[in-house]
């Protein structure tokens, strides 16, 4: 079968168009969902990366293992749908374990916990360094920082949904 000189910049032109739809719809953005069915908790590691591709402020989840309130915060308040969807579109959310022995990379330093003992994993352990460098003094705690990881805000405590919302009222979009 011989194609005719039409046929073949029909099909040429087809197959161009379909190539541009198709790298177009991947290249799109997707739209960020009217309401989050969980929170997308992110590594301090990649944070800085996400506030450049995303300019919004930082809500850092400061834990430890054995701390009743800080579980309580996971059960109660981090999964009440109007928490969860007001963190989620406001801020870039991180969960950071005070006492853990992650080596995390942050405003071009390097943070560890060169006391962490391993079998004191699940009970208290020596802080970590950027626990230090956040100045936090009691669990859970909340930090807020701006798009250049500069302190804005801590949080300190347990807090109820209600609480929460209110703590978090200033930095939340209109």
């Amino acid at each position: 079968m011989i194609l005719s000189m039409k046929n073949i910049l029909s099909f040429t032109s087809s197959f161009a168009l379909a190539l541009c739809i198709m790298f177009s719809v991947t290249s799109c953005k997707q739209a960020e969902p009217e309401n989050f069915t969980e929170i997308n908790w992110v590594s301090l590691n990649d944070v800085e990366t996400l506030v450049k591709k995303k300019s919004k402020p930082v809500l850092v989840d400061v834990y430890t293992p054995w701390c009743g309130p800080c579980k309580m915060m996971d059960k109660k308040t981090f999964v009440d749908p109007d928490v969860i969807n007001k963190i989620s579109k406001n801020f870039h959310a991180v969960k950071f374990n005070a006492e853990g022995n992650d080596e995390i990379s942050f405003m071009g330093k390097q943070y560890a916990n060169p006391r962490y003992d391993p079998a004191k994993a699940k009970r208290r352990n020596s802080q970590h360094q950027l626990s230090s460098y956040f100045a936090v003094r009691g669990y859970p705690c909340l930090v807020i920082l701006d798009e250049n990881m500069k302190v804005l805000d801590k949080i300190v405590g347990y807090k109820t949904p209600e609480q929460l919302d209110k703590a978090l009222a200033k930095y939340l979009k209109a």
